[in-house]
């Protein structure tokens, strides 16, 4: 099993209805940010999907670090990330046209949703009723 198939079971395993949900859902688990999820596009086998998480900034704006973006692929039950921004900057994957893309940002922002998956699991998030 690759990054991106292990990814996509801990995703399903954190948002087990992740499919069905039509816009957005929220996360929560006591002491920790929510964990915010927007559907941004969907497709037959791929949905595009952002995580993120906000904090309150002393100016009284609410920031979202970390936000990744990802795509879902159904057929394959995989997850690649697209992009990530925190309070340091943007990165992306794939060039505009999506005809070149890093290899070393693919691994290192896919390494990093792995851990996230991981710590937002043992932090116990459940969907928000």
């Amino acid at each position: 099993m690759n990054i991106y198939e292990r990814n996509y079971k801990k995703l399903i395993q954190l948002i087990p209805t992740l499919l069905e949900i039509k816009t957005a859902a929220k996360l929560t688990a006591p002491g920790f940010m929510n964990l915010n999820v927007d559907i941004l596009d969907r497709h037959h086998k791929k949905i595009v999907i952002a995580l993120s998480h906000y904090y309150k900034h002393p100016s009284g704006d609410m920031i979202a670090d970390p936000d990744m973006t990802m795509a879902v692929y159904t057929e394959t039950e995989s997850v690649e990330v697209l992009a990530y921004q925190d309070c340091f900057g943007y990165r992306k994957v794939y060039s505009e046209d999506g005809m070149t893309f890093s290899p070393s940002t693919k691994k290192e922002l896919n390494s990093f949703l792995g851990q996230w998956l991981t710590n937002l699991l043992e932090q116990g998030h459940t969907l928000a009723k």
